[in-house]
């Protein structure tokens, strides 16, 4: 992330973090100063991403010590990103690192383990039902058994039957409580719904796009952030859904010229789309009504809520004033 230089005149990078700077999640304090920054600015939980791969938990260290040592105490849940790992980040399955496979029996393991987790005291509920995402819900083989396996452990541990979310992000428009969940995510940056973005290399469409801005470049993908979510949101979702609302993304520190680029992601604009998802869940149940932010620290997607050198608090600021604020007159 430091390395990144910026590519045309006016784009923002290198992001440099201020408050929390450069920091490693093994060590308890950073953890324990992301949780004081959200709680102070109307963040209500984390939702940590989880990875499993048929019983081998990576990155798994932090999320181990916050479960064993009750640090910090602030409320969170589990997302769990059930796709390969690749040497390219977003998700294409070339040169697999770690593949993601499923059986019936992992279900029941993974299922077991994630009982667990959902006893803490912390973990976020909806009517005392445990929150839990699964991010490619349509790659499940058997969504609803996987889905009853979660269940059925959650029973025989004396919890609640959880509160299952299919996210969208690569099938967007899917209504989840077909597959055998409660409901749906509303995913943020749907990058799919962008002109160009699946294009890689030069192509005139993006050199005509991208001069507008005063920026010559056929491969780099540009966007403004107002114009990127109003193709986002028009997604058509005829049934319950809970929205999310991307803080920003520059992937070009990871795919240089042929990264990915929004631009005017101001907080203003990120608190005008907070109101609005609000909106969108004020005529559910008061504890349905979630609204998920993307993302607190993905920094090397330029996709974050912590503070840095370019907008300081601003855009917490612009998340406290939508969470606790009545709208401007």
């Amino acid at each position: 992330m430091e390395r990144a230089r910026p590519l045309f005149r006016g784009h923002d990078q290198p992001r440099v973090p201020t408050e929390l700077g450069y920091y490693d999640l093994r060590e308890p304090g950073v953890r324990s100063g992301q949780a004081e920054l959200a709680a102070e600015h109307g963040i209500e939980a984390f939702c940590y991403w989880h990875y499993w791969f048929e019983g081998k938990r990576l990155l798994e260290r932090p999320f181990a010590e916050i479960l064993s040592s009750g640090e910090p105490s602030f409320p969170f849940c589990l997302a769990w990103a059930n796709e390969s790992w690749s040497r390219r980040w977003l998700g294409e399955e070339r040169d697999i690192l770690q593949e993601q496979s499923y059986s019936e029996a992992d279900d029941v393991e993974h299922a077991r383990w994630l009982a667990e987790a959902f006893a803490d005291e912390r973990y976020l509920r909806i009517d005392g039902r445990p929150v839990y995402l699964i991010y490619r819900p349509r790659h499940l083989p058997e969504p609803r058994r996987t889905a009853q396996a979660v269940r059925a452990e959650c029973e025989r541990a004396g919890l609640a039957d959880p509160y299952l979310i299919g996210v969208d992000a690569h099938c967007p428009g899917q209504d989840c409580r077909e597959l055998g969940f409660d409901s749906t995510l509303a995913f943020e940056p749907q990058l799919d719904a962008l002109p160009d973005y699946a294009a890689d290399g030069p192509k005139l469409s993006k050199l005509l796009r991208n001069l507008r801005r005063s920026v010559f470049s056929a491969r780099l993908k540009i966007y403004d952030y107002a114009a990127a979510r109003q193709l986002m949101t028009a997604i058509e979702r005829d049934f319950p859904f809970h929205p999310c609302v991307f803080a920003g993304w520059d992937n070009s520190p990871r795919r240089g010229r042929d990264g990915v680029i929004v631009t005017g992601n101001t907080p203003e604009r990120l608190e005008e789309g907070l109101r609005e998802a609000a909106e969108l869940v004020a005529a559910r149940p008061q504890p349905e009504q979630l609204v998920f932010v993307n993302a607190w620290n993905e920094w090397a997607e330029g996709n974050y809520l912590e503070p840095d050198r370019s907008n300081g608090r601003e855009l917490l600021e612009a998340v406290r004033r939508a969470a606790t604020e009545p709208a401007p007159a």
